[in-house]
């Protein structure tokens, strides 16, 4: 059985090798990026003041680029937990500022 204590020093231990990225930050890098992204995208078609056709030109092209961004950024972490972090902190943001937004 996994405690709290056991599943957090797994998280801060920094990995053996730092050539290899590892399945979990793999997965978090790519899905991770692909969601601040589209909240970021989301929030900037929000905050545009202009019809939503007509803002979604320069959101879609952001997107691309923070998505790309956001992965290397994540994927470049020394832990899991940093990695982790990395996901949730400008997820946290992006939510609320698109709450607060609407």
């Amino acid at each position: 059985m996994f405690s709290l204590r056991r599943i957090y020093q797994n998280l801060i231990t920094p990995e053996q090798s730092g050539k290899k990225i590892g399945l979990f930050r793999g997965l978090c890098a790519i899905f991770g990026g692909l969601v601040v992204a589209y909240l970021g995208m989301t929030f900037i078609t929000s905050i545009i003041p202009d019809k939503v056709e007509n803002a979604i030109m320069i959101p879609l092209l952001f997107n691309t680029l923070a998505w790309a961004c956001m992965a290397l950024w994540i994927s470049v972490s020394h832990t899991k937990m940093q990695a982790l972090l990395r996901v949730l902190v400008p997820s946290i943001v992006f939510s609320y500022l698109i709450y607060i937004s609407y």
